[in-house]
């Protein structure tokens, strides 16, 4: 079965600021490579969705509905709802995570 891929508001606008931040730092290239990766990884979501951990922070928040996969330097947040994924969250996995975690997906109902 394959699974459809949402990409919630808050996510995109991630990607965004993830796309700025490296073609300012960095290179064109590295934003393809970094991108291909982010792609490569939700791809693999579509048919392996149970595939990434419960992310350690959440999981002592109890919210064990959302996992992650890591592409590269990044992480991807997401849900399972039915035969839908929700991104959530697309940010650097070297960012404290707990309070931006739990301020992004607690906001989102």
């Amino acid at each position: 079965m394959h699974y459809k891929v949402v990409f919630l508001h808050q996510a995109k606008l991630d990607l965004q600021y993830l796309k700025n931040y490296i073609l300012k730092n960095f290179t064109l290239d590295t934003w393809k490579t970094s991108y291909k990766k982010i792609k490569d990884a939700v791809n693999t979501l579509k048919t392996f969705p149970e595939a990434g951990s419960i992310p350690s922070e959440l999981e002592d928040l109890n919210l064990n509905q959302y996992r992650q996969v890591i592409a590269d330097l990044n992480r991807i947040i997401y849900e399972i709802r039915q035969n839908i994924i929700y991104i959530h969250i697309v940010c650097d996995s070297r960012k404290e995570m707990k309070s931006l975690l739990t301020r992004r997906l607690l906001r989102v109902v």
